[in-house]
């Protein structure tokens, strides 16, 4: 799960469940390693209800009959150690061996922390009409956004508005259910999957020199604002995560065919 995501924010934790009965198994010896691209199968529960938060799992999803016809299930792509994910998670996995089977819980602090009631306000209610853009979308338990930050609509009534600042999962025990699928070895594939977790994109050519990269970019994405900035981060990836060295985008503008008239 990663932050800032409530289903998947896509986490320091004892590397065994304090709910030592419930685990699958605590991770040994054979630790993986930081920077390792992986694919991970989990199932996110709210262990204090058995609620199923999210899953990868298209199985899982229909058991608890909350599949969604319109996602595509598959596996979450993660790098071991690069501080994207919970810290609870984060320390688990570093542990973990690929095609094992875990089962543990995370506490509120290793997680989302604990609901802090500082982060609930209550403000006019003519202050939060004028915030939103389409009032008719206002309701009980919907999100909010007030001066550039994101909440929840807890209480509307009398002109006034209770807005809760928490995230979601705040104050949540987590429980987990995962196993990494895959560890991506092959070193064109790690970067390929690197420029598709930043991109969404799958058809950049890669190519290799030594220690030496070439990224053959798609041509669109020279008109892509964000990929400027993306660029820079890359390559930090790059080099901490693959060894890179030089890293060359290679930008090709292929001359337009007109079709001749006949």
């Amino acid at each position: 799960m990663k932050r800032n995501d409530p289903h998947l924010e896509s986490t320091t934790l004892p590397l065994e469940s304090k709910r030592g009965d419930r685990s699958a198994g605590c991770p040994e010896a054979q630790n993986m390693d930081t920077g390792s691209i992986v694919h991970i199968d989990y199932d996110l529960y709210d262990a204090g209800n058995e609620k199923l938060i999210e899953t990868t799992r298209e199985d899982v999803a229909k058991e608890h009959e909350v599949h969604d016809e319109n996602r595509t299930y598959e596996p979450m792509i993660a790098i071991i150690g690069d501080g994207r994910l919970i810290a609870g998670f984060e320390a688990h996995l570093e542990t973990a061996e690929a095609g094992k089977d875990y089962e543990f819980d995370i506490e509120p602090e290793d997680a989302y922390g604990a609901r802090d009631q500082n982060n609930i306000e209550t403000i006019g209610q003519n202050v939060l009409m004028r915030s939103v853009k389409d009032p008719s979308t206002l309701a009980i338990g919907a999100p909010v956004e007030i001066g550039g930050r994101t909440g929840v609509l807890q209480f509307l009534s009398a002109g006034r508005a209770r807005i809760d600042y928490n995230h979601p999962l705040a104050g949540v025990t987590l429980r987990y259910n995962y196993n990494i699928a895959k560890v991506i070895e092959d070193r064109e594939e790690r970067v390929s999957t690197l420029l598709n977790m930043n991109t969404g994109r799958d058809d950049f050519e890669v190519e290799f020199d030594g220690d030496d990269l070439t990224v053959t970019v798609p041509e669109e994405m020279a008109y892509d604002q964000n990929w400027a900035y993306a660029k820079f981060s890359l390559v930090r990836s790059l080099r901490e995560n693959l060894g890179a060295q030089t890293v060359i985008f290679r930008e090709v503008h292929a001359p337009r065919v007109v079709d001749e008239e006949e």
